[in-house]
Order: C-alpha cells, then structure tokens, then sequence
C-alpha cells in the first residue's frame, strides 16, 4: 500500500478545528497519511505542511476581499501548479467556499478527487452556485440535516456527519458549571456576568467591537451589577478591541481573557456575540444569547438583495423559528443591543425555555463528525481504512 498523500486547505479558526479532527481520524486508519495545504495552528499540530499562511485567506465580506484579490488568486495559482504537479490522491477543501470551490473544479478535472467539507450557504443565497459545486466536487460533507436533503435534490453525493463541536461541547450546568467557569477565569463574585464576543477576524471588530462596547455602557449605566467578560482569540484582536475601547472612552466593569471562548460563556448569564460558528458555541453550551452583525455598507446592500433565508444566527436557521434575537447593521444599535441582553437577564422562565430547545438542536448533531468525515473520504478513494 502506497503512503496517502493527502492535500487540504482551510483559512478560517472554524476550518482549522475541523480540519485538526478530520485529519486525526484519518490517520487512526491511515497512519502513514501525509497532509500538504494551508491550515492553522490546530492543523498544524496534527502534522501538516502548510505552503501559505491560513490569515491570508481569512477575509470577510463581499466588497473587502477586492482589496486581497491578487493575493488571493496567487496563492490559488501556486497551490492549483503545485498539487497538479504532485497529483495527492485527494483534495479536501474546508469551508471558504470562493476559494476553495475553484481550486476543486480545475483539480477534479486534472484528475485529483475532490471532497469539500462544510457546505456553503448555497441554500440561504446565491443559489445558482449549485451548478459549479456540481462540476467541481466529487462527494460533500455537510454539518447539519437540512444540508443533506439539499443536495440529494441535486443529485450530489453528499453525507451528514453531524457538527464535532456537538461531541466536544456539553451543555454547562447554569449554576454550578457556571461558577466553575468563573473561578477559572479569575471572576469578581456577587456580579451578573456577561460575556461579549465581537468576532475573531479584524473586519469583525472594526464593524462590531464599538458598538458591543457602547452597548455594554449603556446596560452599566441602567444596572450596577453586571461584569463583562471578553475572550480575544489573538493579541492583534486583543490590540484592535482595546484601540475601539480608548476611543469609546467608557470605563466599564470587564475583564479581558486569551482565547477561553467557551469558558467566558459558560461563565456567563447571557452572551453577546457576532453572528458565525460562536452562535453554535453559546447554544451547545447553553447560553441565552443576542446575535449581531455589521458589515460594509455596499457588502450589505448585496447581501439584502441575495439572501434568501430569515436568519443569520445557527440556533434560528436550525430551529426554523426565532429562538435568539438577531440585529442587523443599523439595527445593532448600542441601545437595542443592550435591550436585548437585559431582556434575557430579567425574564428566567425565557432562559429555562430556550436552553431546553437549544438541548433538542444540539442532540441532532451528534454524529461522531470527525469519524464519520474520515470514513467518507476513504471510501471515495476505495479504502475502508
């Protein structure tokens, strides 16, 4: 048997978790398997070459990529030269769908299989990009049951392998979970804490980090008890939070913390987060939680005009209904955001409610993903492992 050789790129945090497990259960049945891409850290530490950095790909918005565009299209370039050339037996895109989709197409029809892991939002706007998944992906991996059903409508080969943080993430009990969490983060006691995250791409905290901020002034201002908990997933993110803070000019009751996402939510009687894989985080953990997101105005007037679904934020689109509020550009206003956070604060009955539907959701996701992902691509290449 020939060593695998196996070629795999994610450019997001969220890619790189799911990059890390897939790649770890692959090599339980395949040790000899080597992995050459771009990934983060946590791909990293599971052995792979990586020829790029993953920030370089890590750009949100329609309208900001422009400026990153040849970049971009560089590393596409040398990455599509590249794995032509070594001819690895399987390419797996991660997420990052304008990318990677691409790169897939002009592999696939050089003759490398191709998997894309995490569906894109095909089914919530630019829907006609259904045809170019077709032409460019050999078998789909999707995180959630709705997905699967899509793209059997399509005729794709597709699988649901559930969502791996459903298996990593338990719900924390709300009072003595919650207590636990704050000790480890060195918490004042007798305070109603919560925690605040503003995204973890700069783009994010240029849009969001002001206004979660104001926001939490404006919920100090009307209460006396409370105690912000922030977790920053880097000191470049850590430096763009405390600039928005200086120039806010608010001192507020909070506490900064590296990284310990889930930690600064457990800890937490309620969360404000930008929408994205942390809305997922909050409801596993069983967190009430007000969803925002700002963008670029010309990004938005597109976004409006393409998209399809109701909702932006996981709990709602998974639940079919609005479980969560979920503010919008203008409609993310300090004083809505506020609103919203103290809204879950006073009204428990609403907390009780939610948190069990959020247990209902999570319960349908666990899937042992990171197996089942790795049992999916070695059967495309005809080994069982």
């Amino acid at each position: 048997m020939t060593d695998l050789r196996v070629a795999i790129v994610a450019g997001e945090a969220s890619g790189d978790a799911l990059g890390a497990g897939l790649m770890a259960a692959i090599k339980e049945r395949r040790p000899d398997a080597e992995f050459e891409g771009i990934g983060g850290p946590q791909m990293l530490a599971q052995g792979l070459c990586s020829l790029f950095p993953a920030e370089d790909l890590a750009i949100m918005g329609l309208v900001e990529v422009l400026q990153y565009l040849p970049r971009i299209l560089h590393i596409r370039s040398r990455l599509l030269r590249h794995f032509l050339a070594s001819k690895p037996q399987v390419f797996i895109g991660i997420d990052s769908p304008d990318f990677n989709l691409p790169l897939e197409g002009k592999l696939r029809r050089g003759g490398v299989p191709t998997v894309h892991y995490v569906s894109p939002t095909v089914w919530a706007w630019r829907r006609s990009r259904i045809h170019g998944i077709t032409r460019s992906v050999d078998h789909m991996l999707v995180l959630f049951p709705f997905e699967d059903a899509f793209y059997r409508e399509y005729g794709i080969s597709v699988r649901f392998v559930g969502h791996p943080l459903a298996e990593r993430i338990a719900p924390v009990d709300l009072q003595s979970g919650r207590e636990a969490a704050r000790a480890r983060l060195d918490l004042p006691q007798g305070k109603r804490i919560i925690a605040m995250l503003p995204g973890s791409r700069p783009n994010e905290l240029h849009y969001l980090a002001a206004p979660f901020l104001r926001a939490a002034a404006w919920c100090c201002e009307r209460r006396g008890d409370l105690h912000f908990v922030v977790p920053l997933l880097n000191d470049m993110i850590r430096s763009l939070f405390q600039q928005a803070h200086s120039q806010v000019g608010h001192h507020l009751p909070m506490t900064l913390v590296a990284g310990q996402s889930l930690d600064a939510m457990s800890a937490a009687e309620a969360v404000l987060l930008a929408s994205g894989t942390a809305t997922l985080e909050a409801m596993l953990v069983g967190r009430p939680m007000v969803v925002a997101y700002r963008m670029s105005a010309p990004t938005y007037w597109l976004a409006k005009r393409l998209v399809e679904v109701p909702y932006i934020a996981l709990p709602n689109l998974l639940a079919g209904r609005a479980l969560v509020p979920e503010l919008i550009q203008h409609g993310a206003s300090p004083e809505n955001l506020g609103a919203e956070l103290l809204r879950w604060l006073d009204e428990p009955e609403r907390v009780e409610e939610v948190c069990l539907s959020f247990a209902e959701i999570g319960g349908t996701l666990k899937y042992r993903a990171d197996q089942r992902a790795a049992e999916a691509v070695l059967e495309l290449l005809g080994d069982a492992g």
